[in-house]
């Protein structure tokens, strides 16, 4: 039984990182699991496997070197998250290599509106992230942990996409705020600071583009392709920063081209 947070094998930090354990990846352990990457988070993170969505474009981009595990939540906010992470991150066994932490567009709903039983504080926001991330670095020393921020929220958008499910019977003020998705994206990245681990900045990125409002939102608040697309590009870059480059991973298995055709066996030893 492993212990937990030990690393029986690494690779070659980035500057400025900790060696990342690769566990049972390592060359010539060609008998053993590839190594995880779990995404956690709300309906964001559970539609990511979505034609287009980007936690299908990260099994592409890992694909023979790590398992992208999906662990999404419709609807849920970061207080019925610290539910869920002892049974998705035991103490015991190998712990993923790194993991991703999506909340927040949930946790932001407006009190006193129509989704008011999925808000938390910003405060409580914050903890919970804290909890979530304390108990991440119990199970490895080594994994690579990235807070993703809420995204923007498209007022506008959210209001037509009701007006298209409830006609006249919806909701005539705001279940969320672009202001409000704002704080606790703050709230995100501070803590991302203050814990030392890795952070991508959703709430800015988005907005820095011109009508990123139809080009990135489907309904004001989850994604298009192009808001995938996005987020794709943003993990893999602060994946790739904190050391986990697909290139320089090992595959689980040879190569085709390393198989002879008369003794394949040979390649398997």
């Amino acid at each position: 039984m492993a212990v937990p947070g030990s690393c029986p094998s690494t690779v070659a930090p980035s500057a400025g990182h900790p060696p990342i354990c690769l566990a049972d990846a390592s060359a010539g352990s060609q008998d053993m699991l590839r190594p995880h990457l779990v995404l956690f988070g709300d309906s964001i993170t559970e539609q990511s496997f979505r034609p287009g969505g980007w936690g299908a474009a990260l099994a592409d981009t890992y694909s023979r070197k790590a398992d992208i595990v999906v662990r999404g939540y419709g609807g849920y906010n970061s207080r019925w998250a610290l539910f869920l992470i002892q049974r998705i991150f035991p103490l015991v066994g190998l712990p993923p290599v790194a993991t991703t932490i999506f909340f927040g567009a949930n946790d932001a709903a407006l009190p006193g509106r129509t989704s008011q039983r999925q808000h938390v504080p910003v405060e409580e926001y914050r903890q919970n992230l804290k909890t979530i991330v304390n108990h991440l670095k119990d199970c490895s020393k080594s994994m690579v942990i990235l807070l993703i921020t809420p995204p923007p929220i498209d007022e506008d958008g959210r209001e037509r996409y009701a007006r298209s499910q409830y006609g006249e019977d919806a909701r005539r003020l705001p279940e969320r705020t672009n202001e409000m998705a704002g704080v606790y994206a703050g709230q995100c990245i501070e803590l991302a600071k203050e814990m030392d681990v890795q952070c991508v900045d959703l709430w800015s990125k988005m907005q820095a583009t011109e009508g990123w409002q139809k080009l990135y939102l489907s309904d004001g608040l989850h994604l298009t392709p192009e808001g995938n697309a996005l987020v794709h590009k943003e993990v893999v870059q602060t994946l790739r920063g904190a050391g986990l480059k697909a290139e320089d991973m090992p595959h689980d298995f040879p190569h085709h081209s390393k198989i002879d055709g008369v003794h394949p066996e040979r390649a398997f030893q």
